[in-house]
């Protein structure tokens, strides 16, 4: 399977967005997803087994419980695979900022803006 059609699954996504955030247990990954996304127990452990065998996910038996993280690797080749379209989400970018800047000295100089003092009709 290739990396995009494993991160093309939005229940996927989800649980790597958790797995950024620290190591989990299949039950907290099984708890969130099946609330958000409505879905049996065994179809969160199916995408587990998904990100587990195309190398996203790996997981740790500790006792009784299965502990997930995040294995790199695979999301460095995607990355790799961006690179050569980053260039037309920069200049993008970089004009946003550009722009930003210029709307910021604008409000400066006009006092306008939300630290702007309000004159008083009388």
């Amino acid at each position: 399977m290739h990396a995009f059609d494993v991160l093309g699954d939005p229940v996927r996504r989800r649980i790597l967005e958790l797995l950024a955030d620290g190591e989990r247990s299949s039950g907290a990954i099984t708890a969130v997803i099946r609330e958000e996304f409505e879905i049996s127990q065994s179809a969160v452990s199916q995408h587990l087994r998904v990100l587990r065998d195309n190398g996203f996910a790996t997981v740790r038996a500790e006792g009784t419980h299965r502990l997930y993280s995040v294995d790199a690797a695979p999301l460095r080749e995607v990355d790799m695979w961006l690179e050569r379209f980053r260039r037309f989400w920069h200049r993008h970018l970089d004009a946003l900022a550009t722009e930003l800047v210029r709307g910021r000295r604008e409000r400066r100089s006009t006092g306008s803006g939300p630290n702007a003092k309000k004159s008083e009709d009388p």
